[in-house]
């Protein structure tokens, strides 16, 4: 298949690309040979699934922290086919991987999220790569995960790329497989879309109720997603560039006062 190539900008630019996050499940159970193994099949999954999709994986900007490896795709990587073509193989390499007699499981989190980015001296900085590692360890996702014993990879995107990609349909994308979750991590807060390859819907959405945090309205294509919209708290705005903390979705109110001394 042929492979997708963009050439690189400039150091330090900021500029809107893909971001990715994999995470391994209960990576700290592992011993050292263990972790060491599941490490080497994490890049070689990671590999197998780009190489099927057409993505080159050289150019790839990766920040590996051994059981998560955080990505920065180039600039024109084609966003359905990571959602969609993407984690459809990845899901069949974990799927087969996990099927081998006596080798421990590798559970994958994943995350998904387009946004600003810019090199920095330990990584990446930028609203994109903050949104990502919060979307990864979203309650809703790890619940996912947890709840749903037989699955091995659970997916969220960003409901900017729900709204802009999945909706719009496309290889392995169907946007009545996505749960709505409302994700509140540290300073972070948006909404995302969870996935989870091989699981309805109704089982995906039982799981997620059982997160801790704020729970969403309920999915659908009513008006309740109309009154969303994004502002910046302690940040400043470009149409859509974002420099600052960012949370998506209707700012909280504080309760009115109450007759007692506020504190």
């Amino acid at each position: 298949m042929k492979k997708i190539l963009s050439p690189r900008l400039p150091d330090g630019l900021p500029h809107r690309r893909l971001c990715l996050a994999a995470d391994v499940e209960q990576y700290s159970c592992l011993d050292t040979r263990a972790q060491s193994a599941v490490q080497s099949e994490l890049v070689r999954m990671l590999d197998e699934a780009a190489v099927l999709t057409g993505l080159d994986r050289a150019a790839w900007t990766r920040q590996p922290q051994g059981d998560l490896e955080f990505a920065v795709l180039p600039e024109a990587t084609p966003e359905d086919a990571v959602l969609g073509p993407f984690v459809h193989h990845l899901a069949i390499r974990l799927r087969d991987r996990n099927a081998r007699p006596a080798a421990p499981r590798v559970r994958l989190r994943m995350a998904v999220d387009t946004g600003v980015v810019a090199d920095a001296a330990l990584g990446h900085a930028g609203p994109a790569p903050v949104a990502v590692a919060r979307y990864v360890n979203a309650p809703q996702l790890r619940a996912a995960l947890g709840t749903l014993a037989a699955a091995d990879l659970a997916v969220i995107v960003s409901d900017r790329l729900y709204q802009d990609v999945v909706r719009s349909g496309g290889p392995d994308l169907d946007p009545g497989q996505y749960v709505r979750a409302h994700v509140r991590v540290k300073e972070f807060g948006g909404y995302g879309w969870i996935r989870v390859p091989g699981h309805a819907p109704d089982d995906v959405r039982s799981a997620v109720a059982e997160a801790p945090g704020p729970k969403p309205p309920p999915d659908g294509d009513g008006a309740d997603r109309t009154t969303l919209s994004q502002y910046v708290h302690q940040g400043a705005a470009v149409g859509r560039d974002v420099v600052g903390g960012l949370t998506v979705g209707l700012p909280v109110l504080p309760s009115p006062a109450g007759p007692g001394p506020a504190r």
